[in-house]
């Protein structure tokens, strides 16, 4: 399926998405949701969300900034869909740096089978490899492309997913397939959130395409329109940008600006 033709569906069916995500991107991840022509809801109380998650075309997971009572959310919300057959992306925030949140993602796993497991090197390494530990929640800088993308192929086998893998180059796999992204700009990394909208948009893209085109053409899209917010003036005036880009940007000039490249 095509950037195009995604997005015509989105504006068409304007499926609603569940979002339990940390609150320091709540804002960010629904906006960039309502930018792709969907609509964001961002229950997370345990007494909400099964309900929610029924009545949604694809659920987020984000393991960020967690509280017990978002855990529970987590549990039951992951439990829904997997019941109900509802498209899961489960976002690996943190899960490089902490043993409980890496503990967490395999409950979800098991309970919800997400048609997308994304994160950054680190935290697709950290799922690959329970040995490995990271600070904070950014990538260790000695990982590359091609170590990752291995790891990431194993996992996409081994949970029956497809993997998104968030860095200098974007690895996005489902086992079989595996692609190269090169878009981006260093200045995504320098505003919070950029990760965690990512995976929104791919959880929005994965209401009406299949995981492996809506993984890849999601991140290629928001990689591209970071290129386009890339400005001097600040961190501030590129997170404005950024929104504005994703909000406007023709598929057209995605996909003439696109730097894929299919490995395998």
């Amino acid at each position: 399926m095509s950037i195009k033709d995604i997005r015509e569906k989105l504006n068409e069916k304007n499926p609603l998405i569940h979002c339990i995500t940390n609150p320091i991107s709540i804002r960010e991840c629904a906006n960039v949701i309502l930018s792709s022509g969907a609509r964001p809801i961002m229950a997370e109380h345990p007494d909400e969300v099964e309900t929610v998650t029924k009545s949604a075309l694809a659920l987020l997971i984000n393991l960020g900034n967690l509280t017990k009572e978002r855990e529970e959310a987590i549990l039951l919300s992951a439990e829904t869909a997997g019941d109900f057959n509802i498209p899961c992306v489960l976002d690996l925030c943190g899960a490089a740096a902490l043993k409980n949140r890496r503990e967490l993602a395999v409950s979800v796993i098991k309970k919800a089978s997400p048609k997308i497991i994304k994160g950054n090197y680190s935290e697709i390494k950290a799922l690959y490899d329970e040995t490995y530990k990271a600070s904070g929640v950014d990538t260790e800088k000695n990982l590359d492309k091609e170590e990752i993308s291995e790891a990431a192929k194993t996992l996409a086998r081994k949970y029956k997913a497809t993997v998104l893998a968030s860095g200098k180059t974007d690895v996005v796999t489902d086992g079989n397939t595996l692609y190269h992204c090169e878009n981006g700009t260093p200045q995504l990394a320098k505003i919070t959130g950029t990760g965690c909208m990512q995976g929104a948009l791919s959880a929005a893209f994965l209401s009406v395409a299949e995981a492996l085109d809506a993984a890849l053409l999601s991140c290629v899209m928001f990689a591209v329109c970071g290129e386009k917010a890339e400005t001097p003036l600040g961190n501030g005036s590129f997170e404005v940008r950024l929104l504005d880009a994703l909000s406007v940007i023709e598929s057209e000039e995605i996909d003439t600006r696109a730097k894929i490249k299919k490995v395998m």
